[in-house]
């Protein structure tokens, strides 16, 4: 099997990072996935979602989290996470230290080549 790079040059990465409540980590993690994998999701939905969001905990530090996915167009992020803040206010984020759950949005300005992640599979 081939390769396949993380994110595609020219898309964007919207990174989270977070500490949640000591103590309360697992209750988290529990309350993420059950929005996050709900029909509710409205991010799930989205024509922009290149690729769909992994949620990573600090090895170190195991109140803190990252919450990184891949979109074509962060405007259509943004438009949605604000629907997400103001409307459905999942739980989740009620467990999180200052209740601050803002993306730093990065853009993908290089990515491998398939031809070249093609040749290291061989």
């Amino acid at each position: 099997m081939a390769q396949e790079p993380l994110a595609t040059k020219g898309n964007f990465l919207h990174i989270y990072d977070f500490r949640v409540e000591v103590g309360r980590e697992d209750e988290f993690v529990q309350l993420f996935e059950e929005f996050d994998y709900s029909d509710g999701n409205p991010m799930h939905k989205s024509w922009a979602q290149v690729k769909d969001g992994v949620l990573c905990r600090d090895t170190e530090d195991p109140q803190r989290f990252f919450l990184i996915a891949e979109w074509s167009d962060i405007v259509e992020h943004a438009k949605i996470r604000k629907v997400l803040a103001e409307e459905l206010k999942p739980a989740f984020v009620g467990l999180i230290e200052g209740r601050k759950f803002v993306p730093k949005y990065v853009e993908v300005v290089s990515s491998t080549p398939d031809e070249i992640l093609n040749a290291a599979s061989h």
